[in-house]
C-alpha cells in the first residue's frame, strides 16, 4: 500500500499495491503493521458496505459525536464515488476545510477518514458499492451531519445536475 498524506492533516489516500499476471490481480486492502507505520488506527469494529443504485446520488455529511467518534477507510468495490471529507474537528487548522477523491473498483485506491471528520460521497456510475472499515460502533443518538451543498464548506461535486439525496441528509444544518 502506497500512503499518501491528503491535504487535511491524519487523512490518507491509499494506493493499492498490485500484483498481477494474465490470470487477474491481488492487493492487500488493510495491513495492521502498515497502518500502525504511518501512526493510523488499526482497530476496526464494523464492516459496513453501502449499495447504489443511480449515478448522482449523494450520501452525507456525515459524522458521529464524541465519544462516538469513527475512523473510516472508505473503498469502492464496483463502479465510482467521489469521496469527500470535511475537517470539523474544533481545535485544527484546516477547520471545515474539505477534500475530495475519486474512488473506483478499476483504481483501487482508499480513503483514510480520521474521528472529527464529516464523510459523503456522490455516486458516479449506476450500481456503485463502497465498502468500508469503522473503528466505532454506530451510536444512534450521537449522529451528525452537515449539508451537503454548504455554501461555508464549498464542496466542489462532480455531478451537478442530477443529484439525488435524501430528505435527512438534505435537512443537516448548516455551519
Amino acid at each position: 500500500m502506497i500512503f499518501k498524506p491528503a491535504p487535511l492533516a491524519g487523512a490518507f489516500v491509499i494506493e493499492p499495491e498490485r500484483r498481477a499476471d494474465d490470470r487477474g490481480h491481488f492487493v492487500r486492502t488493510f495491513c495492521e503493521h502498515e497502518f500502525k507505520e504511518q501512526g493510523l488506527d488499526t482497530q476496526f469494529v464494523q464492516a459496513n458496505a453501502a449499495w447504489n443504485t443511480k449515478r448522482g446520488i449523494v450520501r452525507g455529511m456525515h459524522r458521529q459525536l464524541s465519544p462516538h467518534e469513527e475512523v473510516k477507510v472508505v473503498r469502492c468495490t464496483q463502479g465510482a464515488v467521489f469521496d469527500a471529507i470535511v475537517d470539523c474537528r474544533e481545535n485544527s487548522p484546516t477547520l471545515h476545510q474539505w477534500f475530495g477523491v475519486h474512488l473506483s473498483a478499476e483504481n483501487g485506491v482508499q480513503l483514510y477518514v480520521p474521528k472529527g471528520f464529516a464523510h459523503g460521497y456522490q455516486v458516479l456510475e449506476d450500481n456503485s458499492e463502497l465498502v468500508y472499515l469503522v473503528s466505532a460502533h454506530y451510536e444512534p443518538g450521537a449522529e451528525s451531519g452537515l449539508r451537503w451543498n454548504d455554501p461555508a464548506v464549498g464542496i466542489e461535486w462532480p455531478i451537478q445536475a442530477e443529484i439525488d439525496i435524501s430528505e435527512k441528509d438534505a435537512s443537516w444544518p448548516l455551519l
